[in-house]
């Protein structure tokens, strides 16, 4: 053998031993790790950790902006429904209580009452005047005018004013002094009904006052009803017009003035009543045949002069 045959032999023999040697001290040695090793590992996990903190936050920062549109969708589409609800909840209570209203007016209508019932809307009142006059959407074309009274299913509300042939505008009895009174009684199930006149609305104490005119008023006391009496010309009898709430005489000491808490809410009007007050008509009627006397015949035959004969 040459000298380089038995030199690469010899390498090849020697690298044989140290991967066979490496091989067994790894294996026999599992648990212990090198200076070498726990360099290069300590080097690699550095590495690691620094590439990987940037990249975590990148990764954080863009989740945590998906996760905030994902919610800024959401409460937008929480926020419509929750104004959807509390529209819907609106809608139900104002139904709830147009019909409550409009039942205590078909109640009316369906009573026996000495008028007619013309169903009509507000549709305007002005916040200057809120306490004095509402517009409504019935006017002359439809059987309404002037001086017609105007209620609720609460009560009375109010006067017909002014007719047009499409609206008419309604003066509330918070706004009636002494020039546009109001005929009306106590109506009493035992004893005598107390007679009165409403002529005016005391402001300071949101009533209407009543003058009591007879001589019983003595008797009247607090929580007696006050309707309209068909005295005054306009109105029919029996409308509701409030409670007594105070009594006390008026400023002579001659007569008793009673405030009433009107029963209608004045503040809160959307459908009235205009009521058409029915008159008592004398109908034409047959009078019935009458039979003819012979005898007064005769007598008319002998009366008439020559010439003229019995139709």
């Amino acid at each position: 053998m040459s000298f380089f045959k038995r030199k690469s032999l010899f390498v090849i023999l020697i690298g044989i031993i140290l991967l066979v040697t490496l091989v067994g001290y790894s294996l026999t040695n599992k648990n212990d790790v090198s200076t070498a090793e726990k360099f290069i590992m300590d080097t690699v996990g550095w590495l690691q950790n620094i590439t990987f903190q940037p990249i975590t936050f990148v990764t954080n920062f863009f989740d945590n902006l998906d996760d905030i549109k994902k919610t800024y969708e959401e409460n937008k589409i929480l926020r419509e429904k929750l104004v959807e609800y509390k529209t819907l909840v609106y809608e139900v209570q104002e139904l709830k209580k147009e019909n409550e209203s409009l039942r205590q007016m078909i109640d009316l209508i369906d009573s026996p009452r000495d008028y007619d019932a013309i169903l009509a809307t507000v549709i305007a009142r002005s916040p200057e005047r809120w306490f004095e006059q509402i517009i409504i959407n019935q006017g002359k074309l439809h059987g309404i005018e002037k001086n017609m009274a105007v209620i609720t299913g609460e009560g009375l509300i109010g006067q017909v004013t002014s007719v047009s042939n499409l609206t008419s505008t309604v003066q509330l009895i918070s706004n009636f002094d002494q020039l546009n009174r109001i005929s009306a009684y106590v109506p009493r199930s035992k004893g005598d009904n107390v007679f009165g006149l409403v002529e005016g609305y005391d402001r300071s104490r949101g009533m209407l006052i009543f003058r009591i005119i007879d001589e019983s008023g003595a008797k009247v006391k607090e929580e007696e009803i006050v309707v309209t009496s068909s005295l005054g010309g306009h109105f029919p009898s029996g409308l509701m017009i409030g409670t007594i709430k105070e009594i006390t005489p008026d400023q002579y000491g001659l007569t008793k003035i009673a405030y009433v808490e009107p029963a209608a809410n004045l503040n809160d009007i959307q459908e009235v009543i205009v009521v058409n007050r029915k008159l008592d008509v004398i109908k034409d009627v047959e009078e019935p045949a009458v039979e003819e006397d012979p005898e007064a015949n005769e007598e008319e035959m002998l009366i008439k002069p020559e010439g003229e004969t019995g139709s």
